[in-house]
């Protein structure tokens, strides 16, 4: 039996008279400032330090084990289960705490930019910056719409409350947890503020294709012409970055659903990576840091205020959140029409895969499945430099239910709409990780540009003898040796044996998916 009311003591909390309700941007900076949370840059961005935990914390999370849900999620080391007696106690200290604080900021937003699709969010934070960070990435209601909406999902966070493991049945101080039936995002011990949103996305993730809608861990953006693109990929891949495209309309960086209506935005604002940003490759994303933004843990001159965003001592994963109306060029609201191309970013850390590649309607299904990457250093607690990893679907950390029903629905997509798939390595060439250099920013955009005008598709390619991939010959803006990696190594016996072991593990980890054809498990490499 549950030990707390749940709606009960949710409105004892939002009756409080500690609760400042839909603070406007200026007012949550100045709170913000006063509280001592964070300094301005001399862009006026907020700048704010996450303490210990600088990125998502995912052996923390868990999803309440309701009987509602109980046989559709994928239970694992993804998803792991909790039971609702623990949550449930859990819940309830988390709000004793606020109902402690002398100040609680509560906001209101979507998640969904199609009304057909939205979910309407609350956000109750005990730190300004917090609430800030919240209105700035989900999507923000009209004046008209505050007076009216009603929320259908909590998020709570508590970052100063502190899990005892043994006590609370968490695995360490650190908590995130997701109950369907109740609605609400549980989160306590971390300040990491990337939590929030993903979480939601989480909650996306699990109410979307029940809707018929494919919900994608990826960037979109469209050409003049109405063309939509998608950029699958995990943290680091190049998501943001290749999305800001100052010749083509941004639609969103990170999170999407793919109804029969076309692609929407999940969210309303972006979450960029901004490790060694610069003016010169990021303009974009420069300007957009301005007041309202949010920095995460950037070194920045204590005299100046100049952020030093190639200083990585506090972590490799320093961050900036700011609204999607900060690009210029964006599309507002955040909606379009269905995909013509997609590509697949892979970071890879073995320097062997091609920089890009044609992919059939089979290899699609295998890399998406597959969702080949690297972790980059910072992105998770623990990780300190890139490591291979494979991650379903390119967001196994965030799909609550089996792989195989987001792939079918691409793969429907895929047909329907006759898109063309490119997979795009903006990881290492010329050598692994530490031997090798990272690709060259602009040899990426100029592949991109290329696979999005259709410059790709009637080249001559040449097929990979080891991953089946049709390489490009020929690129306009790239050397023709950078885009047959094989020729970019110094030793090619050393590249060969590099390649057969990467091949060797995707195989190993593509050997779960018996339930696929043939022609699917054909599609990966040779070896």
């Amino acid at each position: 039996m549950s030990t707390v009311s749940f709606g009960t003591e949710l409105d004892q909390i939002l009756s409080g008279e500690n609760v400042l309700l839909d603070l406007p941007i200026s007012k949550l900076v100045e709170k913000s400032l006063m509280r001592n949370e964070g300094v301005l840059t001399e862009s006026g961005a907020l700048n704010v330090e996450t303490g210990k935990y600088t990125g998502r914390s995912p052996k923390d999370k868990f999803i309440v084990d309701e009987a509602s849900v109980s046989d559709k999620i994928d239970w694992g080391s993804v998803n792991q289960p909790i039971d609702k007696e623990t949550f449930s106690k859990l819940y309830k200290k988390v709000l004793d705490h606020l109902k402690e604080k002398d100040e609680v900021f509560v906001s209101h937003a979507y998640a969904g930019a199609d009304s057909s699709y939205r979910l309407p969010i609350q956000v109750i934070n005990e730190f300004a910056w917090h609430n800030l960070f919240a209105r700035q990435l989900f999507i923000r209601p009209t004046q008209e719409e505050l007076e009216t909406i009603t929320p259908e999902f909590t998020i709570v966070s508590a970052p100063e409350f502190k899990a005892d493991p043994v006590v609370d049945g968490t695995n360490s101080e650190t908590f995130i947890m997701v109950s369907f039936e109740e609605r609400i995002v549980l989160i306590g011990g971390t300040e990491y503020a990337g939590e929030m949103k993903k979480s939601i996305f989480s909650v996306m993730n699990y109410l979307l294709p029940e809707q018929n809608v494919l919900s994608m861990h990826c960037s979109a953006n469209a050409g003049k012409e109405g063309d939509v693109a998608l950029f699958f990929g995990l943290s680091g891949t190049g998501k943001t970055t290749l999305s800001a495209d100052p010749n083509r309309y941004l639609i969103g960086d990170d999170e999407h659903g793919w109804s029969n209506n076309g692609v929407f935005n999940i969210e309303g604002g972006c979450y960029a990576k901004c490790v060694n940003l610069s003016y010169e490759k990021e303009p974009q994303i420069w300007n957009a840091i301005r007041f309202g933004a949010v920095l995460e843990n950037v070194v920045q001159s204590d005299v100046t205020g100049k952020p030093d965003y190639d200083d990585t001592s506090l972590t490799e994963n320093t961050r900036a959140a700011y609204p999607l109306e900060s690009i210029p060029n964006t599309i507002i609201p955040s909606v379009a029409g269905h995909p013509n191309t997609i590509i697949f970013l892979t970071a890879d850390a073995f320097g062997v895969l091609p920089p890009i590649s044609k992919l059939t309607k089979e290899q699609a299904m295998y890399h998406f499945l597959s969702g080949y990457t690297s972790k980059l250093a910072g992105t998770e607690r623990g990780v300190t430099s890139p490591e291979a990893t494979f991650s379903t679907c390119f967001g196994a950390p965030f799909l609550p239910l089996p792989a195989a029903r987001y792939a079918e629905m691409l793969g429907e997509k895929i047909t329907q709409h006759n898109a063309q798939v490119f997979l795009v390595n903006t990881g290492w060439s010329g050598g692994p990780y530490g031997v090798g250099k990272r690709m060259n920013l602009s040899y990426t955009r100029a592949m991109v540009q290329a696979a999005l005008q259709g410059e790709l598709n009637a080249l001559e390619t040449t097929v990979d003898p080891i991953f089946g991939l049709h390489i490009p010959l020929h690129c306009p803006g790239v050397p023709d040796e950078v885009l047959q990696p094989r020729k970019t190594w110094e030793d090619t016996a050393v590249y060969d044996e590099k390649a057969q072991e990467l091949a060797t593990k995707f195989k190993e980890n593509f050997d779960k998916f018996n339930y696929v054809s043939d022609e699917i498990k054909k599609a990966g490499p040779l070896v």
